[in-house]
């Protein structure tokens, strides 16, 4: 009887250990889940907000955060579908960084570029306002932090260029970014 018991706590023990190697698609899947989010948020892909294009970005998502879902509250609304979208692909860009920290910083460069360059390219309008808001939201106050890396010179990238996206979606110097700044800033303390 012990050694069953024995046995099925370490079965369990080794299921929930953190893997000690980058998952091998993890890359190729974050410059997918990019390209994808880009069209996506333009319009090529469906359009944020409609309700069920947004799955392609959340089955790559849910490869490496199976818990990622697109709740009832969420579907409908460009904003929360936004954030999701762009919390999960984020978090994918960090889980990178903690295997390979420069890597990790190169991808979250293309990725605040791909956001930026998106939404300059929607047309002015509530929708381009409820994009940018999921946008600093998913970045600002869903992302979880704690899977950046631990590499100062990466560390300092990835930070750069997450705050860079709020003063440049929002324009320099803003009210929106200086808030939005300040509440990622508040998270990396």
């Amino acid at each position: 009887m012990f050694r069953q018991m024995s046995n099925q706590l370490a079965a369990a023990a080794k299921t929930t250990e953190t893997p000690k190697a980058i998952a091998p698609t993890l890359r190729s899947d974050i410059y997918t889940a990019i390209d994808q989010t880009k069209s996506w948020l333009i319009g090529g892909l469906g359009q944020a907000g409609d309700g069920i294009t947004y799955g392609p970005m959340v089955a790559t998502i849910q490869k490496y955060f199976p818990d990622t879902k697109m709740g009832l509250e969420n579907i409908g609304s460009a904003e929360s579908e936004v954030s999701v979208v762009v919390c999960g692909v984020t978090n994918m860009i960090l889980e990178m960084s903690k295997w390979e920290g420069m890597a990790g910083g190169m991808a979250m460069r293309t990725w605040s570029d791909a956001l930026v360059e998106a939404h300059g390219r929607l047309p002015a309008g509530s929708r381009k306002d409820g994009v940018a808001k999921g946008i600093v939201r998913g970045i600002s106050q869903n992302t979880d932090i704690t899977l950046m890396t631990k590499e100062f010179t990466a560390k300092i990238q990835i930070i750069s260029s997450l705050k860079s996206v709020c003063s440049r979606i929002y324009g320099a110097g803003s009210a929106d970014a200086r808030q939005a700044e300040a509440v990622l800033s508040s998270r990396l303390i």
